[in-house]
């Protein structure tokens, strides 16, 4: 049960783009379009269970035996950058279109602090490596969720008269501004 209640807490109830507003960059500039929020959280969520887990291995097993916890925050970026690298490099091989398609944001993926953040909050709470493998599904699970429904009112914006000061981004930042407000409801759920 306690599982369940980490991956719905971390999924809906703590949303790393609702609640703490993270991952913005991709999240405003992917969602133009379904198809592309959906190639973008599939490469959000493998990048981010790979860093995840793969960080909170070289943490416990090289950086704590070796005494060198305060080396973590470095230790963390290079395997997340190395980590995308190979995502990047594995979609372009893949899919072309589809990395056409995500253009500047799939390298943005290594500056994106949701994988860090991830990474980082593993070892700060204190997790065990299936509690770090729950998490590190949950979070860009819900950041794909975000993703797919905030692209899904996007389109539907597209085709209707928005008033001209409002169109493109402002209306997509108070569009995201009530989904915050309407998930924030969730908060007392766990």
């Amino acid at each position: 049960m306690n599982l369940f209640t980490l991956f719905l807490s971390a999924m809906l109830i703590n949303n790393v783009v609702l609640t703490k507003f993270l991952g913005m960059c991709p999240f405003m500039g992917v969602s133009t379009k379904l198809e592309n929020a959906i190639g973008m959280g599939i490469a959000v969520i493998f990048v981010i269970f790979g860093a995840s887990v793969l960080s909170w291995v070289l943490y416990y097993s090289v950086l704590v035996p070796l005494k060198l916890e305060y080396m973590e925050l470095i230790c963390f970026i290079l395997l997340i950058a190395a980590f995308v690298q190979f995502v990047e490099m594995f979609i372009k091989k893949t899919s072309p279109t589809l990395y056409k398609q995500l253009g500047i944001y799939l390298p943005l993926i290594t500056t994106n602090c949701v994988v860090l953040y991830v990474a980082m909050d593993n070892i700060t709470q204190h997790y065990n490596l299936i509690e770090t493998i729950v998490n590190s599904i949950a979070v860009p699970a819900g950041f794909m969720l975000m993703l797919c429904i905030f692209a899904t009112i996007r389109e539907r914006l597209s085709g209707n008269d928005v008033p001209k000061a409002f169109k493109g981004n402002p209306i997509a930042f108070v569009v995201a501004a009530i989904m915050a407000i309407a998930f924030s409801a969730l908060a007392g759920l766990v």
